[in-house]
């Protein structure tokens, strides 16, 4: 089965609507008791997001009646669902509102995600960004791009290599395991600039754009990174995970590294990790 543009756009009209009807009317308005903790204080769940999964879920249910849809907030309440992933012919990964602690304190940095999968392999990717009302899409094979709302596309490709001490990264290393954690983030001095911005939507199109050289995370839930992993690759990116093996959209262990080929990969794997 292939996932072609028109699809690819289905899936991104999906994100839209759920985003202008149950996201954007919440934006600065969740109430006491509309915002709760999940694993931590950094770790949020809001209405939105809740109300978000199940419309998206449901509207592609209609539009693809056979998929397998899976969403953040249903694998928090039960992980088996994971499982259908690897077998099922075609399935939906979603994130409803990635960035959620953005969204919650007023920040208007946040994005609604949906990554597509046949047979186990990342197929297509989106990446909706409900305040500029605006797409990144990939479809395998078929290129990474932008697209605004009136169909204006714009190519996405990734920064062309440079000097590590000229590089500019996004990196998270909060869920690395000690000692490693404390070795990346010594070593994030070797390069010029180093950010996070909360929400991977934002950063892997500002990744895909060319506006950084590289990125690093350390846990690898699908919905956050299956579409970006494609529009990055789609973009004309290199990445691996950090022990130097392919993604896989069923694993979410091991950490991912991107950069603009394997050799700036290479090189940028043995600043952050002290290995040479």
């Amino acid at each position: 089965m292939l996932i072609s543009e028109t699809d690819a756009r289905t899936v991104g009209h999906v994100l839209r609507e759920a985003a202008q009807n149950e996201i954007l009317p919440r934006f600065r308005q969740l109430a006491h008791g509309q915002v709760r903790r999940k694993s931590s204080a950094h770790d949020l769940v809001t209405d939105a997001d809740v109300a978000a999964e199940r419309t998206i879920s449901a509207a592609l249910a209609r539009a693809f009646p056979s998929a397998v849809v899976v969403g953040e907030e249903a694998a928090a309440a039960d992980a088996s669902i994971l499982d259908r992933l690897p077998s099922a012919d075609l399935a939906f990964v979603i994130d409803p509102v990635d960035g959620t602690k953005n969204f919650a304190s007023g920040l208007p940095l946040f994005g609604v995600i949906a990554a597509v999968l046949v047979s186990g392999e990342v197929a297509g990717g989106v990446i909706y960004d409900p305040i500029l009302d605006d797409f990144a899409f990939a479809v395998r094979g078929e290129g990474a791009w932008t697209e605004n709302a009136e169909g204006v596309r714009g190519d996405l490709k990734v920064s062309a290599t440079t000097a590590l001490s000229d590089m500019s990264g996004l990196v998270s290393w909060k869920a690395l395991p000690e000692p490693v954690r404390s070795t990346v983030a010594t070593n994030l001095a070797q390069f010029a600039v180093v950010n996070s911005y909360r929400c991977v939507a934002h950063e892997y199109r500002f990744l895909c754009a060319g506006h950084a050289d590289f990125s690093m995370y350390a846990k690898l839930m699908p919905w956050d990174h299956a579409a970006g992993w494609l529009l990055h690759r789609e973009a004309g990116g290199y990445s691996a995970r950090l022990d130097g093996s392919p993604y896989l959209p069923t694993r979410t262990d091991g950490g991912i590294l991107y950069a603009a080929d394997k050799g700036n990969w290479d090189a940028i794997h043995g600043a952050l990790f002290g290995v040479h």
